[in-house]
């Protein structure tokens, strides 16, 4: 089946260059082409693609308001480029919660550099984005951030312990048909939270966290497929919109209850016995830094049968067999129902080995990880 494709960037070598290296693939098509976010929404109405590349910065209307109207109007799954900045790494996660379901950095010299490896890294995005539920129903935004309640009495002292943040508003429920789902767990003292998740997971994560208490009684430790230089941007904006407290990982830091430690992008977490995290250098020979099989195997070494592991939305397997440790160990693992998943790769891989314990909807997920450790 051949894949669709509009390209939408406001320069015209990038707009050719992308057009190029997607229609050298017999099995997509670029049906059409636009230069500003306006002309990307009329050009969605009429072509109907399959998949829509975005530049965020245009004339007229960036690409973040044109997803929001796409999404609104007529929802196509949209592979966002972005530049390696923290800058961009900020307005790449605002276009996730806006709808897109990807990114890939915009990176003229790797075009130049190496045409082979971002033709197939682009090619293999575009197929598998085509294939998201994106299309499923009108798209539905996570919470906004929640206004932090007044402090009935400051003190300069303030900042030491962690701020007390009002609850999130509640995420609107998805219009997707809802997929059979597994009994509400039940309550054990485990030691660590760990959860893995790709595309699709900023989103996804955000759902889940803002739905625990600041007096969450576990360590959590989150594995998102994501570059080096996106991952202290997307800690911080978890942090501003959680109840909990979430930092990138650092070498030698202590997992504490109430606390979320974000693996870093480009690097390696592993968890030991005495409650430390260590951070290693990414290795090349493994496809994803950082890479979940390996932060679940250590926690499986760690932590025997006190690890409740979650896998959310993403694609390919990653995740599987450090799920299989985990469960030959006795801990409990979870995965993420198709319904609600953009991709539903790394959480098939775990029900058709036959790992999950429970299969959860992205909005019961949350709720019932304060049910089973609370």
């Amino acid at each position: 089946m051949v894949v669709k494709v509009l390209v939408v960037d406001d320069s015209g070598f990038f707009r050719r260059r992308v057009s190029e290296i997607l229609s050298a693939d017999t099995t997509i098509q670029v049906v059409g082409t636009a230069t500003n976010g306006k002309e990307a929404i009329d050009q969605a109405l009429a072509l109907k693609p399959d998949v829509i590349t975005m530049d965020y910065e245009m004339p007229m209307m960036d690409g973040i308001t044109a997803v929001r109207h796409i999404m609104q109007r007529c929802p196509t799954p949209v592979l966002m480029f972005s530049s390696l900045t923290h800058e961009g790494a900020r307005v790449t996660l605002d276009a996730l919660d806006a709808g897109a379901v990807d990114f890939l950095p915009k990176n003229f010299e790797d075009i130049s550099r190496n045409p082979d490896k971002v033709r197939q890294l682009l090619c293999e995005k575009v197929h598998s984005i085509s294939r998201s539920n994106r299309r499923v129903s009108a798209y539905t935004p996570p919470a906004p951030a929640p206004v932090a309640a007044p402090s009935p009495a400051p003190s300069s002292a303030s900042f030491n312990p962690p701020p007390v943040r009002s609850a999130p508003a509640p995420a609107p429920a998805r219009s997707a048909p809802a997929s059979a789902s597994s009994p509400a767990p039940k309550r054990k003292a485990y030691k660590l939270v760990a959860i893995g998740t790709s595309t699709g997971g900023p989103v996804a994560l955000q759902r889940v966290l803002t739905q625990l208490p600041a007096n969450f009684p576990a360590p959590i430790v989150l594995i998102q497929h994501m570059p080096a230089a996106f991952t202290k941007a997307f800690a911080e904006r978890l942090d501003k919109l959680c109840r909990i407290s979430v930092k990138e990982a650092e070498d030698g830091d202590i997992l504490r209850p109430g606390l979320a430690l974000l693996a870093p992008g480009g690097k390696q977490m592993m968890v030991d016995g005495r409650g430390a995290v260590k951070i290693l250098p990414g290795d090349e020979r493994l496809n994803y830094k950082p890479c979940v099989d390996i932060t679940f195997g250590s926690a499986a070494k760690s932590y025997g049968d006190k690890v409740l592991a979650v896998v959310l939305t993403g694609m390919g397997a990653d995740g599987r067999e450090g799920a299989r440790l985990l469960k030959q160990g006795g801990s409990a693992i979870w995965a993420q129902d198709e319904a609600s998943c953009v991709i539903y790769g790394m959480p098939m891989a775990i029900v058709k080995a036959d790992l999950a314990d429970a299969v959860y909807g992205l909005d019961d997920i949350g709720k019932y990880l304060v049910e089973a450790c609370l």
